[in-house]
């Protein structure tokens, strides 16, 4: 049987959500204890790769295996056994062939900036504290610009390896609440870093390193070293995966 699962964590202490070698993941805790309740190997697929210290606030898998457990009761089973910064909230039975990460059809990430003198020692692991007082009419402007179908290379990190580069970007806002700068940013995919570039350069927008002029003319130069800083992990979250 194939299933649909539907969780939430903070990333603030795992090497992002996929295995690897050099640190625990997400998908590594939830592999484990599934492969236990499973009584075999379990390999389960994600929406997305997220990076070290990202979070998510909604995030899909996808995996195969056999149970006695109901399938609307394995949430309860799991979130025994999970540590607190990782929550299953659903679990469905799902098409044989479906893929939490290929059937996707788009996705969605916000960003959140403090921007103030302090920070709030009760959000450091969700924010970027930026001191420096940012134009958000500026950035908004920029964001205009940004959004839409381009070619996104400027806004990839070294090292990715995909067969395209052209991405549509159907969403690019900032809001600002107070001393809280949101960007919300939804795509039919996303590229190696690419929310977290977008937004280190609508933050290089704000404080004047560039103008809001300068974005199209970046874009269509193809090179990552023209745009902003990368910004830091722990202000990203995934917040909205989308299906057909």
């Amino acid at each position: 049987m194939t299933y649909k699962m539907t969780m939430a964590y903070d990333g603030t202490n795992y090497h992002g959500w996929q295995r690897q070698k050099n640190g625990i993941t997400v998908q590594e805790v939830l592999e484990g204890i599934l492969s236990e309740m499973f009584g075999k190997e379990t390999v389960v697929t994600g929406c997305s790769r997220t990076d070290a210290g990202v979070h998510a606030r909604i995030y899909v898998c996808s995996f195969s295996g056999d149970t006695t457990i109901p399938t609307d009761k394995i949430p309860f089973v799991l979130n025994t056994k999970l540590p607190e910064d990782i929550r299953v909230y659903k679990c469905e039975e799902a098409p044989e062939n479906f893929s939490a990460r290929f059937h996707t059809v788009n996705k969605a990430y916000e960003y959140k900036i403090v921007n103030r003198a302090f920070n709030d020692p009760l959000l450091r692991n969700f924010v970027w504290h930026y001191p420096v007082q940012l134009d958000v009419e500026k950035m908004k402007k920029a964001a205009e610009i940004i959004k839409g179908k381009h070619d996104f290379a400027s806004f990839c990190a070294a090292g990715s390896v995909v067969k395209s580069t052209v991405r549509n970007l159907t969403e690019l806002t900032v809001k600002k609440d107070g001393d809280i700068i949101t960007v919300r940013a939804a795509a039919d995919g996303f590229l190696y870093n690419m929310v977290r570039i977008i937004v280190g350069t609508l933050v290089y927008v704000g404080n004047g390193k560039l103008s809001e002029n300068d974005i199209k003319e970046l874009i269509e130069k193809k090179d990552r070293r023209e745009m902003g800083i990368t910004a830091p992990p722990q202000g990203l979250s995934l917040v909205e995966v989308n299906y057909e």
